[in-house]
């Protein structure tokens, strides 16, 4: 049976969709997920770098890194995939888009910290070309919140 959906379309995040976006992270992340206050300065500072996935009216995703003073890194803060639209190449998309808009402001490497168990997320940055040291970071986030460091040169 023909996939009737509509195509995803990435876009840069608009104000109004903050709402949905926190929704969306508290899906994914509910054992931790930002409070919509910090969402919203993080869009307001940062919001540029800040991509939306939507299947018709849907939002389906987002994605968010933040650069440094300097430009010459950027730190991925966040990228989810509602649950039912995972498996279909959608975190790829929104982290390409992430990455061209990077490197068109000449931003000289992305970096960003994964759960160490999140191995769907580790192969999906590896074969992006982002490489790690192999060593996770203990209580990176905090107890319990080991985290493996990795890095993409731009």
């Amino acid at each position: 049976m023909p996939d009737l959906r509509p195509t995803p379309l990435i876009r840069t995040a608009r104000e109004k969709d903050l709402p949905d976006v926190v929704r969306l992270d508290n899906a994914v992340f509910s054992f931790d997920p930002y409070p919509y206050f910090v969402l919203r300065q993080l869009f307001d500072a940062h919001g540029d770098h800040m991509f939306v996935l939507h299947e018709g009216e849907e939002l389906i995703g987002y994605i968010l890194f933040a650069t440094s003073r300097t430009n010459s890194a950027a730190w991925g803060l966040s990228l989810a995939v509602a649950e039912g639209h995972r498996g279909r190449g959608m975190a790829r998309r929104l982290l390409l888009k992430a990455l061209e808009r990077l490197r068109e402001e000449g931003v000289e490497e992305a970096r960003l910290a994964v759960e160490p168990a999140n191995t769907a997320a580790i192969a999906l940055y590896g074969s992006l070309g982002f490489t790690s040291d192999g060593e996770a970071r203990e209580a990176y986030f905090g107890p319990s919140g080991d985290r493996l460091l990795m890095s993409l040169k731009l």
